[in-house]
């Protein structure tokens, strides 16, 4: 986790430019934003100096020249003058207030744009990253980029990017305003902007240093809760509660702290801004006072000094928060961007070799393989499934039976050596048309949150009705789904919730026949299912495997006697390869395997 609180970084414009260009789709709004804040910016300043008037023309008259086109259309009388000035501050109000609703309305619409297109590209990009990448992250630092760092920039777009501009000018024009009005106490107010500025920076500082806590202990307790709720039976079955409770307090904890010191900065911040401009505007009172009795001033141009001050500190208060606003944006963008500029390793060629339009012959040619440097999981495996042939790898565990399908589907490269298909280096194909060509049913089935149907189609327009209908009737699911009330359209929830194992396993069966693979891939499939259950599993692999060529892995010798090959792995060699009978013959490592299997079997009996 310490990388979500090195990559909080000072303004970068390289990164700015690439930040801002997520909202480059929707600039006529963004430009649209610009255009009604500047003019609330404008009438920011009219306010003071409608008072200005109104106090200097009616209630104590001195010559004036500070709007003459308007002073000029002024009634004479002071009871229609400053009814007249009254109802055009009240417009100035009105208009403010749409302006500044439209400006809000827009900027939240393009922030939720963009960010609604951001997340679809980060799924996107993590749908198209390999399984070593997923390795080597946790799930839930990649939540976190999709909810916190968006959450971050969507802040920024919403009510940070626009308004640090409106803030900005609102603080240039009363300044200009203030300038015209009166240049000495003008300048009595700018020698007050350093102490301010000097406690922004302390303020920027401390919370700058809290954001970045925080969103390491964010990142930290998603990652605690994945990996605790999806673990929740293994807690409770040894009784982790309390200590699984501990251990997230400490988490829980660090975020807790960083949050107060936030809270101590803000607590100290907004106070010493306001103590700074209550002195300032006591210094205006005293100076302005005296040249007002001095008749060096009007008081007219007092009074609109006091509104001027009272707004000028409130934009550079939200000065400092925007530039906070910004400062997280930048580092959840920078983390944003880095997990986009990850290159996938597994890319199709530029020109893909066509898939072969029948089934052709599995070669695995001297293939070396690793996860991790040269800690071998293969070493120097080579062997040919011809067309139609059911294969079973049996081992142990470690012994790189499920490597070999990584390998095969391209999840990984092989370092050393070439598989091949047909003749043609997996490495010339598109990964996606040849994952396209497999079925495939794992160990622990997948399920996800939609009904059976959907579960069984997933997402491949090409799965017909009648192709679920027969495929789950081929793997002997349909007694099961015909009892249900909704039949194929009962709902399934999170990880098949509610579902037995043998019955998502089952699922997982009619999914990979219903797509009508070429090549069938079965990675202990059995293996976590009842007796019952795996009779009608293994009844249903005799419908799979007929006219497919076959890869079975498995732990259970029992459901892979029939099988044309069996392919003994150990210590990520092929060490024994032959039919079921060929193999006891040997006496060898699948005869060892055999007789633990048979001795376990007689002591359960």
């Amino acid at each position: 986790m310490q990388e979500e609180v090195s990559l909080a970084t000072p303004f970068d414009l390289r990164l700015s430019r690439r930040l801002f260009s997520l909202v480059l789709p929707w600039w006529p709004y963004v430009l649209l934003a610009v255009a009604c804040l500047l003019l609330n910016s404008v009438l920011q300043i009219l306010g003071p100096l409608l008072t200005k008037i109104a106090i200097d023309r009616y209630l104590a008259p001195v010559p004036s020249s500070t709007l003459p086109w308007l002073e000029q259309r002024l009634p004479p009388a002071p009871v229609a003058g400053i009814a007249s000035i009254s109802l055009i501050y009240l417009a100035t109000l009105v208009l403010g207030f749409l302006l500044d609703f439209s400006q809000q309305m827009l900027m939240q619409w393009t922030g939720q744009q963009a960010m609604f297109s951001l997340r679809r590209r980060i799924l996107q990009h993590l749908h198209e990253l390999e399984l070593r990448f997923f390795d080597s992250n946790p799930v839930g630092r990649l939540v976190t980029r999709v909810t916190s760092d968006v959450d971050a920039l969507n802040e920024l777009f919403a009510s940070g990017l626009v308004s640090l501009l409106g803030d900005a000018l609102v603080v240039a024009f009363i300044l200009a305003a203030m300038l015209r009005l009166s240049p000495p106490l003008t300048l009595l107010m700018v020698f007050a902007l350093p102490a301010v500025f000097l406690v922004t920076v302390l303020f920027r500082r401390a919370v700058q240093s809290s954001n970045r806590r925080i969103r390491a202990a964010v990142a930290r307790i998603n990652s605690f809760l994945q990996e605790h709720v999806s673990g929740i039976a293994v807690l409770q079955l040894y009784n982790r509660e309390a200590r699984a409770a501990r251990d997230f307090a400490g988490v829980n904890a660090a975020h807790r702290d960083a949050y107060f010191d936030a809270i101590r900065a803000y607590g100290w911040f907004y106070p010493s801004v306001e103590f700074i401009s209550v002195v300032t505007i006591a210094s205006l009172l005293v100076a302005g006072g005296w040249q007002v009795r001095s008749s060096a001033l009007s008081l007219g141009i007092l009074i609109a000094f006091f509104q001027y001050a009272m707004r000028l500190f409130r934009p550079i208060q939200d000065l400092s928060e925007r530039y906070n606003i910004l400062q997280a944006a930048l580092a959840a963008a920078e983390r944003i961007f880095q997990l986009l500029d990850t290159r996938p390793a597994i890319l199709p060629p530029p020109a893909p070799r066509p898939f072969p339009s029948s089934t052709a012959p599995i070669e695995f040619d001297r293939v070396w393989f690793a996860y991790k440097d040269e800690e071998w999981v293969l070493r120097d495996v080579s062997f040919i499934i011809h067309p139609g042939e059911v294969i079973a790898v049996v081992g142990h565990t470690g012994a790189g039976k499920t490597t070999l399908t990584n390998l095969l589907l391209r999840f990984y490269d092989v370092q050393r050596g070439a598989i091949r298909i047909g003749g043609i280096d997996l490495r010339e194909f598109d990964p996606r048309d040849l994952r396209r060509r497999f079925g495939v049913v794992l160990q622990d089935p997948t399920l996800f949150t939609g009904t059976i149907a959907d579960n069984i189609r997933l997402g491949s327009s090409h799965v017909t009705d009648d192709a679920i209908h027969l495929a789950a009737e081929q793997v002997n699911l349909l007694d099961f789904v015909e009892d249900l009330p909704a039949r194929f359209e009962h709902p399934v929830r999170e990880r098949g919730a509610g579902l037995s194992t043998g019955q998502k396993q089952l699922i997982s069966f009619a999914r990979a026949l219903a797509h009508d693979p070429v090549y069938l891939i079965l990675d202990e499939a059995t293996s976590s299912v009842d007796t019952e259950t795996e009779l009608r599993v293994r009844e249903a692999l005799e419908n799979m495997v007929e006219g497919r060529t076959s890869i079975i892995i498995a732990h259970r010798l029992s459901t892979i006697q029939r099988a044309h090959r069996i392919f003994v792995m150990h210590k990520g060699q092929l060490r024994e390869t032959g039919t079921h009978q060929e193999l006891l013959a040997l006496r060898g490592i699948y005869w060892k395997l055999y007789q633990l299997q048979y001795k376990d079997q007689e002591i359960r009996r």
